[in-house]
């Protein structure tokens, strides 16, 4: 009902047991909790905890450090987007607006495989 009435609003479901797997997969982000019940729930959330106190630190710090990891990502692709296009923006002035490329077309395909793929490769190592 929440997540009809706003739709800018996220969601958060907790469970334990096989009656709280409809409620996690309907929500956007789902815990599940090992318990007595079964394993259920843990198989069909985004994060597995094994007690409540836990909860305070996958939301605090977890929650935290994916934010700044997102947040790092995007200025980081908006930058080296920005280098890539500026000198293709000084070059249209210096031929007339033809719509002719600066760099060659293997150039730029292997520019956005590397500076792609590489940072995050190494970023998800080193973490």
């Amino acid at each position: 009902m929440i997540k009809q009435d706003d739709p800018k609003v996220i969601t958060l479901s907790i469970g334990d047991g096989a009656n709280d797997v409809s409620m996690m997969r309907e929500a956007h982000i789902g815990i599940g909790i090992y318990g007595n019940e079964g394993m259920q729930a843990v198989q069909s959330c985004d994060f597995a905890i094994g007690e409540f106190k836990f909860l305070w630190r996958l939301l605090l710090h977890h929650g935290r450090l994916s934010y700044l990891r997102n947040a790092e990502t995007i200025l980081y692709f908006f930058y080296k987007n920005l280098v890539l296009t500026a000198p293709h923006i000084f070059y249209s002035f210096y031929n007339g607006f033809s719509g002719q490329p600066i760099f060659d077309d293997y150039y730029i395909n292997f520019y956005n495989l590397l500076y792609t793929s590489w940072p995050l490769v190494i970023k998800a190592c080193m973490e």
